[in-house]
Parts: C-alpha cells; structure tokens; sequence
C-alpha cells in the first residue's frame, strides 16, 4: 500500500526525527546525552525533595557514564561510541540528565557553550522543566537560538492537573503553558514530552493530551510508555497493586490514534519509552523497542491513516 504521508523518505506514517534531520542537515546527525550535573526543583527542597513518583533520578530511564567529567570529554566518549556506526556524521550534544535550565546562568552558559564549541556539533539539546525558564536564561536561550540550531524538551507528561497531582509534578498545566510560550516567544522549538498509561488516565484523557498539543502547534513531540523503574515511588504503588499498566496492544492502538490527531507538521521524536533492562520492573515488553515501532507501522498501514489524518 502506498505511503500516503507526504514527510517521510521511507515507511514512516508519521514525521520523524530522523526525517527532519535529513532534510535540514543532509546527512546523519547523532544526539549525544551529556549531564551538567544539574538537579531539579522537585528533588532539591525547592518544590519537594521525593521528585516525579516515576523519577529514579535517572533521565529517560538513561545511564549518563562519567557524568563528572568535563562536556568535552563526556561527547568524546559519546562520539567514540556512534561514530563506530557513522564514521562522518554530525553532532547534536544534548543534556538530558535533570532539569538541565535550572540553576544560576553563570554555570549553565559555561557547559552550553563548550558543548556548542565542540566538534562537529551543529546545534544543542536541552530537556528542562516549564518552571525552569526563568528570564535571565530565557534571554540567553532566545540569544543562542539566533546564532545555532536549538532544540529544547519539556516534559508535560499529562494536561490533567488531577494527574499531575497524583504524580506529585508540583507545577500547573498553565505553568507549562506559561514556560512554553516564553520559549514559543523567541521562536525557539520546543519538543513536548508525554506519558501514556499513567495512573488513573484513561484513553480518552490521554487523546486529550494529545489533542491539545497538537493544538498548541509546538516543534516536536515525544511520547513514552510510563515504565516502572527500581526505587521509585511507583515501584511501591505497582508492587501493592494500586494502578495497572496498558497491555502492549492497548498501548500500540492508544498511539496511532495518537499519530492521526497530531498536525503533520509536528516532527515526532519518539513513540515509546526506554528504561535499562536492569532498572525495568515492567511493563517488560516495552523493551523490545523495535518490534513495537513495527507493529505501530502495520497498525497504521492496516488502517490506511496517517499522521494528521483524523486532525480537525
């Protein structure tokens, strides 16, 4: 059956990450996480010191090696590793471990302009908080936004304050809202984060979630299957069985109904979660990444839809 989706240069449905970034940049271009050791308002006391109930501390269920080292070397080992893959490809450092904007702008210019000077490097990822875009750094954001390509990840999970609530966020829908149109306001891109299969959401709660991003009209999104990681408070909540998870087909059917309401032009960064084996308590099948990224693929080719199509 024919692709009928226009952004895409293979069996994509849907605009991906890969896609935009061939198209701009001509050729592969590799995300390395690096950590500037940055902590965030829900873990130091500011907000709370427990974090997100499905927070280890860890970033995107990501083990960030030799952390305390300085940004170049931590991309020189990052590079080491994908250039055994891509020999000649280009370099996108991203901070990922943390709220990586929050904290004095005198140590964070530091760490983002030594990453923009390395090698190779055509652009910076920085994933944050909403409630961590104070003016000082949003200033200095719109500031590197005009002379690099800049790429900032917020994590929303839910517009559902019941929910954010429960996961113990400790900020706002509007305050994301508030966060976002800072950025929004100096043209920079913002990729939003969200959860499916959150505690007492159901499928339509999480249609909305995604409905409303999509009207929001943002750069990119990333949408993730909540996992349940060693030492976090959902640990305890998953092991007393005070919620349940999606099955893996509840979770693939929830996502291409996803995909059909998100605007195409919306580049889609990712479709599932990761967690290290060793840290996964479930759901177990979300370890096998690949195998539920063709399964969406045949879902929406079996439907004969695509990103957008359902869109109103």
């Amino acid at each position: 059956m024919k692709n009928p989706f226009i952004y895409s240069i293979d069996n994509k449905r849907y605009q991906t990450w890969n896609y935009y970034l061939k198209q701009k940049f001509g050729q592969k271009v590799c995300k390395i996480p690096v950590s500037g050791n940055f902590t965030c308002p829900n873990r130091d006391g500011t907000k709370s010191f427990d974090g997100c109930v499905f927070c280890s501390g860890l970033s995107h269920g990501e083990i960030i090696e030799n952390n305390n080292l300085p940004i170049s070397q931590q991309l020189n080992i990052g590079r080491s590793i994908f250039s055994k893959k891509w020999p000649n490809s280009l370099f996108l450092p991203y901070f990922s471990y943390n709220s990586s904007t929050y904290g004095k702008l005198s140590k964070i210019k530091p760490l983002f302009e030594e990453a923009l000077n390395y090698k190779n490097a055509v652009g910076l990822c920085v994933a944050t908080r909403a409630d961590c875009l104070n003016d000082d750094i949003c200033d200095y954001l719109g500031e590197l936004n005009n002379k690099t390509n800049l790429y900032i990840e917020i994590g929303l999970q839910t517009i559902h304050d019941k929910t954010a609530n429960l996961l113990n966020r400790q900020h706002s829908y509007q305050e994301f809202l508030n966060g976002y149109n800072k950025l929004i306001s100096k043209n920079i891109k913002v990729c939003i984060h969200i959860i499916n299969s959150l505690p007492g959401e159901t499928k339509q709660m999480m249609l909305e979630t995604a409905k409303a991003i999509s009207n929001l009209n943002p750069f990119a999104i990333k949408i993730h299957m909540l996992y349940v990681a060693k030492g976090t408070t959902l640990e305890k909540w998953y092991k007393s069985n005070q919620f349940s998870l999606m099955s893996r087909e509840e979770y693939i059917d929830t996502v291409c109904d996803q995909i059909e309401i998100l605007s195409p032009e919306i580049v889609i960064e990712r479709l599932t979660g990761d967690c290290v084996k060793e840290s996964l308590i479930a759901p177990m099948w979300s370890l096998k990444k690949v195998t539920i990224l063709n399964d969406i693929d045949k879902e929406l080719v079996r439907r004969n839809s695509f990103q957008g199509c359902k869109l109103k």
